[in-house]
């Protein structure tokens, strides 16, 4: 049986990659930050069949006390200080969590057996206010926030220990991803949740920032399937995962309240606080490198995304 360790498990990606994990039979471990409130909703019903261990990507001796009892044959780097918005406001600890975390649990997993592989977690962001898209593994990385430069941090030292201790390490750039399980704070949650909250009366507007942003979204379940791809194959390689089409916030918008016959417009408000310092206009990746490499296709298109993410909000109303 392989044994998988996967940091972040409790967030969107973690938890539908632990679900992945365990129908291939893997054995899932995983780790978890101690907390006032307990946040393990997404792992309902597979709770039972994990191994959750305290740990916290700020903790190099936690990182490495877990490597030594779970020996696993697998990482998953999934583990970050994740919104891009607070991350201005947390530059110090974004980079201590999100860059310096990823070279911490390197160095736990070089110091093992040196048989594990390692999977992390880029971000879309990283290619940032690069204007040349759809970008892809050889496009320029031009940071526009303290997250995207955290990740790319995060990038460079998974490539130095492939390069310099041969490590089987890999770096899968992802574009945005969603789902019924996204976050509360991000943009397609405030949308799908406002919503919700306008047609049970809880609210009269949905307050949002940018809404010309333009993205390219897909499902969270699709590209934990690419994760595990990535680290199936016989050489680390990094990777390009994305649909190749993008939509704005306004094309999301409208999807959204189009499921349920209203005009967002009547219901949407933007406020210029909630815009970030710097917000790149456009992400588009080109995964022609996963589609050759990995076989890897998505399943979920963007029109379906969205009808599962409304369908999910009102469920929870």
């Amino acid at each position: 049986m392989r044994v998988a360790l996967i940091t972040g498990i409790t967030g969107q990606d973690g938890s539908y990659l632990a679900e992945l994990l365990l129908d291939k039979g893997y054995k899932v471990h995983g780790t978890i930050r101690r907390a006032s409130l307990p946040n393990l909703s997404r792992l309902e019903g597979i709770e039972s069949r994990l191994q959750l261990h305290w740990g916290d990507l700020t903790d190099g001796t936690a990182l490495s006390r877990i490597m030594s009892e779970v020996k696993p044959d697998e990482v998953y780097n999934l583990g970050a200080m994740s919104d891009v918005s607070v991350s201005f406001q947390m530059p110090e600890y974004t980079g201590d969590v999100t860059g310096l975390g990823a070279a911490r649990l390197l160095e736990a997993v070089r110091q093992g057996n040196g048989q594990t592989r390692f999977y992390q977690a880029g971000s879309s962001e990283m290619f940032g206010m690069n204007p040349d898209v759809p970008t892809n593994e050889e496009s320029t990385f031009v940071p526009g926030s303290p997250y995207a430069i955290a990740k790319v941090y995060a990038y460079h030292m998974t490539r130095n220990c492939r390069e310099a201790y041969g490590m089987f390490a890999a770096n899968g750039i992802l574009f945005n991803h969603e789902s019924e399980r996204r976050g509360a704070g991000f943009v397609t949650q405030k949308i799908v949740t406002g919503l919700a909250g306008v047609l049970a009366g809880r609210t009269e507007k949905v307050v949002l920032g940018n809404l010309d942003a333009k993205r390219d979204w897909g499902h969270a379940r699709d590209y934990v399937r690419a994760m595990h791809a990535i680290l199936q194959q016989d050489d680390p390689e990094d990777f390009v995962i994305a649909t190749g089409h993008a939509y704005t916030v306004r094309d999301f918008l409208d999807r959204a309240f189009e499921r349920v016959g209203l005009d967002w417009q009547r219901y949407v408000t933007t406020d210029p606080s909630l815009c970030r310092p710097l917000d790149p206009p456009i992400l588009l990746g080109d995964a022609s490198k996963a589609r050759r490499v990995l076989g890897w296709e998505p399943e979920v298109g963007f029109d379906e995304l969205v009808a599962l993410m409304v369908d999910h909000a009102l469920r929870g109303t």
